[in-house]
């Protein structure tokens, strides 16, 4: 019901933007994150926004590069991530949450996708 794409190789400095698509439901109410999971590690949160848009929460290694946003038309949630570094490489992973707030607890979230590998080479 959730499909991320837009993953790919990158050289370190530089952007790509995933975007995570609903399809089946309507997910307008629903929290969206974005979690990631790189090799040998627990998956962690990355990003999440409030149905409205109107609140959004992030990562500290995160803040200042990456920018969650969503398109309730669309059905759509976007991550747009900026100044990679090497240590961004992961899996990442869309979920969607019946919760009222943008929450980072993967417990909150009920649907998650099949995720989208992202890697970044120095």
């Amino acid at each position: 019901q959730l499909q991320a794409s837009g993953g790919g190789l990158v050289q370190g400095g530089g952007s790509l933007r995933l975007s995570c698509a609903a399809a089946g439901r309507t997910f307008s109410s629903y929290v969206m994150g974005w979690f990631r999971q790189a090799p040998g590690k627990e998956r962690e949160f990355v990003a999440a926004i409030t149905w409205t848009g109107g609140n959004t929460i992030y990562a500290d290694s995160v803040k200042g590069r990456f920018t969650i946003s969503r398109d309730n038309a669309k059905n759509t949630v976007y991550l747009q991530m900026n100044s990679l570094k090497p240590e961004d490489t992961a899996v990442y992973y869309c979920a969607a949450g019946r919760y009222p707030y943008a929450t980072s607890r993967r417990s909150d979230y009920d649907y998650w996708g099949q995720g989208t590998q992202v890697t970044v080479s120095s």
